[in-house]
């Protein structure tokens, strides 16, 4: 069965040995505070920004999930307010948990074949902390490129820039000098069981976090900063995570690499599904198409059908997801997912909808 969930999503097959690895080798009773882990911590680190072309000045930080994340940020950088720009389930959650904690901060919707108006953005930087934004956003399988966060990494002024890349991150060659915050799950393009997030953050956030002192909280930022100078997390950590992620990123090619592989695949998926089935895509404009999520649109009568013949072809489709569960699919093009299982779907389209 070939899965094409956005996640959890597929995992690399080498997972099953990495876990026999961890086992065999004492990873699942090691003590968090000694030598073996934090040498462990130092190293995925480093494999981190050197597989991924982080910066080596920002700062890495391990949470339990992307979602974790949302709650750090409004409790450590956010003492007035944030703005959140979005246009998926995902982006709105956001801003409803940094609300629920930071009453003043806003929210401004957009449509999924736009691109907000950076220029009328309502916001002063002198009034807000953090602007955020979901640079993919698997809910409505939209995508904010490069282009679009430069120019508003350009009109923040004295803002931070808070970025949700789930579902890019490890897939997508991202300019992390952009931005100030990066977050992200390894369930999706790192191609691993759920449980582990990662943080990533500039100069500038490191500077914000210790101004504001958020010593209120137990993941407050300044803890968790102040145990990473020494490789270790101010909680009892996922270090079969860790490990497991350490295990990936030393058997990967570079992000150059892997973006381009996924970029070309995913130009072909579009291509097809424009032209050989009733399937439509879900994304009418090519600039704000997403490169790991492939969104299709159909009536949910013809939605639940190909569903079902597609999982007799050993094809697991992803649902929709929110307003769009019965209408549309989404397929996962993420570097776990083997080409020979793009292949055998768009054969299943080409068999089941033929001319």
């Amino acid at each position: 069965m070939y899965t094409f969930n956005p996640g959890p999503s597929a995992i690399y097959p080498a997972v099953r040995q990495y876990l026999t690895d961890a086992f065999d080798e004492g990873w699942l009773s090691a003590p968090h505070r000694s030598e073996k882990v934090t040498a462990l911590v130092r190293q995925t680190v480093t494999d981190l920004k050197t597989k991924l072309n982080v910066p080596q000045d920002y700062t890495i930080l391990f949470t339990g999930s992307a979602t974790e994340c949302w709650e750090i940020l409004a409790q450590s950088l956010t003492p007035r307010r944030s703005l959140h720009i979005y246009n998926g389930d995902f982006g709105e959650k956001w801003y409803k948990y940094a609300k629920a904690i930071r009453p003043a901060s806003t929210g401004l919707s957009f449509g999924l074949d736009e691109l907000p108006d950076i220029a009328s953005l309502p916001f002063a930087p002198d009034d807000t902390d953090l602007v955020c934004i979901t640079q993919n956003e698997t809910s409505t399988a939209t995508q904010l490129r490069e282009g679009f966060i430069l120019n508003l990494y350009n009109r923040l002024g004295g803002a931070l820039l808070a970025v949700d890349a789930t579902s890019s991150l490890a897939g997508l060659n991202l300019k992390y000098i952009k931005a100030d915050i990066w977050y992200g799950s390894v369930q999706k393009c790192f191609g691993l069981p759920a449980g582990l997030g990662v943080m990533i953050l500039s100069p500038r956030a490191v500077a914000q976090a210790k101004l504001v002192n958020d010593r209120s909280h137990y993941n407050g930022l300044p803890a968790m900063l102040s145990q990473m100078l020494n490789h270790q997390t101010n909680y009892t950590p996922n270090v079969l995570g860790i490990y497991l992620l350490s295990r990936v990123l030393a058997d990967r090619e570079p992000i150059k690499t892997v973006h381009q592989h996924l970029a070309d695949r995913a130009e072909k998926l579009y291509a097809f599904f424009e032209q050989a089935t009733p399937l439509t895509p879900l994304i009418n404009n090519y600039e704000t198409r997403s490169t790991t999520v492939i969104g299709l649109r159909g009536d949910a009568g013809l939605i639940d059908a190909i569903k079902a013949k597609a999982r007799e072809a050993g094809l697991q489709l992803g649902s929709g997801y929110g307003p769009l569960k019965n209408t549309t699919i989404r397929i996962a093009n993420f570097p776990a997912v083997p080409d020979a299982a793009m292949e055998a779907l768009v054969q299943f389209f080409a068999k089941e909808f033929p001319g």
